[in-house]
């Protein structure tokens, strides 16, 4: 409370004589642009956050090993799930964390036998900076080089490079499996072949070092939440040590001119002192405001143009490779941390039937496909269901994503129904049944590999039916 009240008294005397401040004292200009470079580092400090997280154990377990190492995730995620947001139900990861800023790294794939499957590069700042898979390189083995900002050398025969901006790396492969015991034996085959090595052990007999685990990470508490709980200070001073070795791209010139200004500069501790004092206290409102901005542009960025919104449901054909799009990059990496380019997946998301509107479990919703109007995608489609966090919901069926795989039943005319809701709907339609939380929830649409010949969501020659109310 002293700390927000101090805020706005700061506030007020700028209001009342702002002529006898520095510029840099400033907090109509601090604040504003201290909100701006919250925006700008968010995925950053979140990649970092979630690499702490996700690799702090000495050997693989679950959906977590050490750096260097493989995450090869089994089965599909359950409810109490959670290291990343709106994780999905439909692919199997195949995940590592690697830091190629010392070294390059071997990512070697074998013969998927035309199983579909991507193995997105992501760097830092979350952009996808390559995409190898079966859209884009084929099922074929494959052997890639990933080499780190500045390195310069030569590749083993037959050893294709794959040059990452930043020294952080996020191999985030995903294999699609139906789930069964025989398909998942199928894909657990696969991934054990899949490997990554650094290119001085490239060619060698090689064991990973055991992880190095660090007890004062939390490891229970969700990304997003420690994230956005952290201070102004500590946020700040970590991004600045990040872009040391996860150098901001060109276009990021103007940004970082701003962000010098308030003393946030690469490799240099963040220090407030150097705001002045009533723009150093009103700083530390900018974590707070900051999420705010980000979450308002699931909104904002319609009106923008950023993002879409049809029927109810929101997505964006701009994942994956964002340029000076900050907000765009802060929310996805919100909502759905390692999104993939739109070519490889479109995530329309839906957080009720209309744009003021909301999804509640005291309610059931039916979604109505007409006879051969079901998601059109080369690769598969689901809908997934999350609660108001973005988290799997716990269910009898624990059934967290419908899809084609479920054998959906169609109507009599060919169209098929999927029915949203708490209670089963019977047990001749809970082949077609996505369950729902008792409160207010968000349903999220996969379709990977998108189809880009009509009818495409791509080209707006196929429309998302809305979720509506039975009444």
């Amino acid at each position: 409370m002293k700390t927000s009240l101090q805020s706005i008294l700061a506030c007020a005397v700028l209001a009342f004589a702002p002529w006898v401040l520095q510029a840099k004292e400033n907090a109509f200009e601090a604040v504003p642009d201290g909100i701006d470079a919250y925006v700008y580092g968010y995925p950053l400090v979140t990649m970092e956050m979630t690499r702490r997280v996700m690799t702090n154990v000495r050997e693989p377990n679950g959906s977590r090993a050490p750096m260097g190492q493989f995450v090869r995730m089994r089965e599909y995620p359950d409810a109490s799930f959670r290291d990343v947001t709106a994780p999905n139900a439909d692919t199997l990861y195949t995940t590592a964390f690697i830091d190629v800023g010392k070294e390059p790294w071997v990512l070697s794939l074998p013969d998927a036998k035309g199983r579909y499957y991507l193995f997105p590069m992501l760097d830092g700042w979350t952009d996808v900076f390559q995409v190898p898979g079966k859209r884009t390189t084929g099922t074929g083995a494959q052997t890639y080089a990933i080499t780190g900002p500045g390195w310069k050398g030569s590749l083993p025969a037959g050893v294709k490079e794959y040059k990452s901006p930043t020294s952080l790396v996020w191999l985030l492969g995903r294999i699609y499996c139906t789930g069964t015991p025989e398909d998942y034996a199928a894909v657990h085959a696969l991934q054990d072949q899949i490997s990554v090595v650094p290119l001085s052990s490239y060619g060698k007999p090689y064991t990973p070092p055991p992880g190095v685990v660090d007890p004062t990470i939390d490891m229970k508490t969700a990304v997003r939440e420690q994230v956005n709980s952290l201070g102004v200070d500590e946020y700040f001073t970590l991004l600045a040590k990040l872009m040391k070795d996860n150098p901001p791209a060109a276009a990021d010139k103007p940004m970082l001119a701003k962000m010098a200004k308030l003393g946030i500069v690469p490799g240099q501790p963040f220090n407030r002192e150097k705001l002045g004092p009533l723009a150093k206290d009103a700083f530390s409102v900018v974590p707070k405001m900051g999420v705010d901005r980000i979450m308002r542009w699931m909104k904002e960025g319609i009106i923008a143009g950023d993002l879409k919104f049809h029927n109810g449901w929101l997505f964006t054909t701009e994942t994956g490779v964002y340029g000076t799009k900050y907000l765009q990059r802060a929310l996805i990496t919100a909502i759905g941390l390692g999104a993939n380019r739109p070519e490889d997946a479109v995530y329309p998301t839906s957080e009720g039937p209309s744009i003021l509107g909301t999804y509640s479990g005291q309610k059931q919703y039916v979604m109505h496909f007409p006879k051969g109007q079901l998601p059109p995608a080369n690769g598969f489609w689901s809908l997934t269901m999350y609660d108001k966090d973005y988290f799997f919901v716990a269910n009898p069926l624990n059934r967290y994503s419908i899809s084609a795989r479920q054998n959906l039943k169609p109507n009599a005319d060919g169209s098929v129904d999927l029915y949203i809701q708490n209670e089963s709907p019977g047990a001749d339609k809970e082949s077609n049944w996505l369950p729902a939380p008792k409160d207010q929830f968000i349903l999220m649409m996969r379709l990977y590999w998108p189809k880009t010949t009509p009818p495409s969501l791509l080209d707006g020659s196929w429309k998302i039916p809305q979720v509506q109310a039975v009444e």
